[in-house]
């Protein structure tokens, strides 16, 4: 969160990441709890040359302190140079609950794309009733609830939060206000 909070801020600016290849590109983005990313720059970079202003950049006290957290991987040392670009986009989207028929049957196709691609079987629905039955329960004892592994419920739960369907909070998640239509719609749907 200091890093979160120093890019809102204005301070950090940099990132350095040791991977084996990269996972980030120029021209992409990344979305994060204070909004949206503009990834400007991905570049290989030799660690002797971070200066201590990088550094600091970075959030990091100095360029030696940063060069020993990066020595702890191994792989290549990326800079990668971003700006905050704006809100992060799924926050509209999920206070979005006036759905027209289109974007209703919209939404309703690709949760049926994602629970025909699920190896676990059908569990948009599911899910989406679990956490509006129990907002801000932790990812694991969800999973435990439907007899899941607690890493795939999360990235499954993260699906639902990309269509604007549910929130992250600092403890669990809760349905947004499109997830309670879609669900109103699928339950008059069964009727």
């Amino acid at each position: 969160m200091a890093v979160l909070r120093g890019i809102e801020a204005g301070e950090i600016d940099l990132a350095f990441r040791t991977w084996t290849k990269p996972a980030a590109r120029t021209g992409g983005s990344q979305t994060t709890p204070i909004g949206m990313l503009a990834i400007e720059l991905v570049e290989l970079v030799d660690p002797t040359d971070i200066t201590d202003d990088d550094a600091r950049r970075s959030g990091a006290a100095s360029a030696d302190a940063l060069r020993a957290e990066l020595a702890k991987r191994s792989g290549d040392v990326y800079r990668i140079c971003f700006r905050l670009a704006g809100q992060d986009p799924r926050i509209a989207l999920r206070e979005t609950d006036d759905l027209s028929a289109a974007e209703l049957g919209t939404v309703t196709k690709k949760l049926e794309r994602l629970d025909r691609s699920s190896t676990t079987g059908p569990w948009t629905r599911a899910t989406l009733e679990l956490i509006r039955t129990h907002p801000e329960r932790r990812a694991g004892d969800l999973a435990e609830m439907v007899g899941r592994e607690r890493d795939p419920f999360k990235l499954d739960v993260r699906k639902l939060k990309g269509l604007g369907l549910t929130e992250s909070l600092l403890v669990g998640y809760r349905i947004s206000p499109r997830g309670e239509a879609v669900l109103r719609a699928l339950a008059a749907d069964d009727q």
